[in-house]
């Protein structure tokens, strides 16, 4: 096992439990335009950037899709719907934070969603100060599956990546942290491992309280 000095945390999936609703309303704002996605098609877009994103759009609709029209109704829709039911952690979160703290390993969030967003979701549970660095997609010039974020939240913690725990839901920010040479580590929220990102794993557990014998 390598020696961990530091997590870095995607968000949604991982430290809000979010995920679900990107897919639900990725798949009500794709019916509002016409186009009949999928649940494993919302799943693909899952930490995908702009232009990532319309690359799919092209493929399973055709050309005259936007990308960017779909994105806004999903996220008015979803906005929408966290305003009136607000954003649910994801079980052993606290004691997570209250683990590395004690052991002194910091722990910073690279996530895709704008820096608002993050804080906005971190906030509301409490949670927000308790990372040593907040690192969003929108301040690398790429995103997942590309390996900006996690180059950036290692940096930001002043530790070389290879000595990071990057702890993810999605193949896309699996194959990020690979990438950058972290040490990847799957918590699989609404779906597992496929064959390519098997391969890419240091680690797979089942939830958040396994991650702690890791370090």
């Amino acid at each position: 096992m390598a020696k961990v000095r530091g997590v870095l945390f995607d968000m949604d999936g991982v430290v809000t439990d979010t995920e679900k609703l990107y897919a639900r309303f990725w798949m009500e704002a794709a019916r509002f335009y016409g186009c009949p996605m999928t649940w494993e098609q919302a799943l693909c877009l899952r930490s995908r950037g702009g232009m990532e994103g319309q690359a799919l759009m092209d493929r399973w609709f055709g050309p005259g899709v936007s990308y960017r029209a779909l994105r806004e109704k999903r996220i008015a829709g979803m906005d929408d719907f966290i305003a009136r039911h607000g954003v649910e952690a994801k079980p052993g979160i606290y004691q997570r934070l209250d683990e590395l703290e004690a052991r002194g390993i910091p722990a910073a969030i690279t996530s895709s969603s704008p820096p608002e967003r993050i804080r906005d979701y971190l906030t509301s549970l409490g949670i927000y100060h308790r990372f040593a660095k907040i690192c969003s997609g929108y301040q690398v010039p790429r995103g997942k599956p590309e390996p900006d974020i996690y180059l950036f939240g290692a940096a930001q913690l002043g530790l070389d990546p290879g000595a990071c725990l990057a702890l993810e839901d999605s193949p896309a920010g699996i194959l990020s942290a690979h990438r950058a040479g972290c040490l990847p580590v799957l918590i699989p929220d609404l779906d597992e491992a496929d064959e390519d990102t098997r391969p890419l794993l240091y680690a797979q557990v089942k939830t958040l309280a396994d991650v702690i014998e890791l370090l």
